[in-house]
């Protein structure tokens, strides 16, 4: 299973956000054949993406991959002409999926919460169900929550440009612009966040589908707005308390560390395990388990892109059904970049775990 955020796919002549941005033919191609190679060396099954401006360009590629099932439940947005906006996340599976559908904003949820009762997704969260070996139906979340970017209007924006920015007043509002914009991503996030979530409590509930929450975060899952999704965190909903078991989210990164240490295998047998293993940086075991960046900003490393799954890839839970035996960043486009073969790649790692049946 893998999250893969493409950084703006946009087939040309089209353009996203800005009429300057469209990527000539060989650009394009590049772009293409990156993402051709990645899913020759990785070989993932299932793939949740986000950034998609151009799905059927995006659906086609990967049918010649041998993804012959995908699926998308939005489309970007026409901003005039040429020129979209709002790009939209897409899964596809070697599996068969047997339904899809746009998670939508529960108004009666949204109002208690606070929230207008207009209240929406930045961009729609999609559902699959998949049919994988062993396991049965399996419900299959991608998604793209609020970036940290303030949120501001086309009038913040043209004050902005326009504003002296010697001037006092005119610095005022810039700054408090920047920090009530900053913080309604946070509240936009955050409630997109506990939306989904109880979302996904009330269909594990009524259909008890094994779940998988994927994509980019675009923030730290420990911390702030979006820890509530690690369910066991909630207050009356320890993880002690059987009842709530099911209802709970875990951060593959860390069931695949339960694992590890419960086999207490050495690091060099497992595959694909994470990036400092991969470069033989050190033979330390804490640092061979320490946790591999996904983004980097002004050369500042943060985990964004993540996995998240149900109890039943728990080893801990009684009735688990598999285990996560690999977790692995592709990231070598971030760290050592090769200008001919990662120029038009994407600004993300590629985060891909593997799942084992149990016994």
């Amino acid at each position: 299973m893998a999250t893969f955020n493409l950084f703006n796919y946009m087939e040309p002549p089209s353009a996203y956000y800005d009429f300057e941005n469209i990527y000539d033919s060989e650009q394009w191609q590049k772009k293409q054949r990156w993402i051709r190679d990645y899913l020759s060396e990785c070989q993932p099954d299932v793939i949740g993406f986000q950034e998609v401006f151009s799905p059927d360009s995006l659906q086609q590629l990967l049918n010649e991959q041998g993804y012959p099932y995908f699926a998308v439940v939005d489309q970007p947005t026409l901003v005039t002409d040429y020129i979209y906006k709002s790009p939209v996340v897409a899964i596809a599976s070697r599996y068969p999926i047997q339904s899809v559908e746009a998670v939508v904003a529960d108004k009666e949820k949204a109002t208690m919460m606070g929230l207008d009762e207009g209240f929406s997704f930045s961009r729609k969260p999609l559902r699959a169900s998949i049919e994988l070996p062993d396991l049965g139906l399996c419900d299959c979340y991608v998604v793209h929550f609020k970036s940290k970017r303030p949120t501001t209007d086309d009038a913040d924006i043209d004050a902005k440009n326009n504003a002296d920015k010697n001037s006092e007043a005119d610095i005022t509002q810039i700054l408090t612009q920047a920090v009530t914009g900053s913080w309604a991503s946070s509240i936009q996030r955050g409630s997109e966040a506990a939306l989904l979530l109880t979302h996904i409590i009330e269909r594990r509930i009524q259909t008890k589908n094994p779940a998988m929450l994927m994509g980019d975060f675009n923030d730290d899952l420990k911390d702030g707005v979006l820890r509530h999704l690690l369910t066991y965190t909630t207050a009356g909903a320890s993880e002690t308390k059987e009842g709530f078991v099911p209802a709970q989210l875990q951060d593959s990164w860390e069931l695949f560390k339960k694992v590890l240490l419960l086999n207490e295998q050495d690091a060099s047998s497992l595959p694909n395990l994470a990036t400092k293993a991969d470069n033989n940086s050190s033979d330390n075991r804490t640092d061979i388990i320490a946790r591999p960046f996904s983004h980097y900003y002004a050369n500042k490393g943060s985990v964004i892109d993540y996995i998240l799954l149900s109890c039943e890839f728990d080893t801990e839970y009684q009735e688990n059904m598999a285990e996560v035996i690999a977790y692995h960043t592709y990231d070598r486009h971030l760290i050592n970049p090769i200008f001919d073969r990662d120029s038009h790649s994407t600004d993300h790692a590629v985060v891909m775990i593997s799942i084992k049946t149990r016994n």
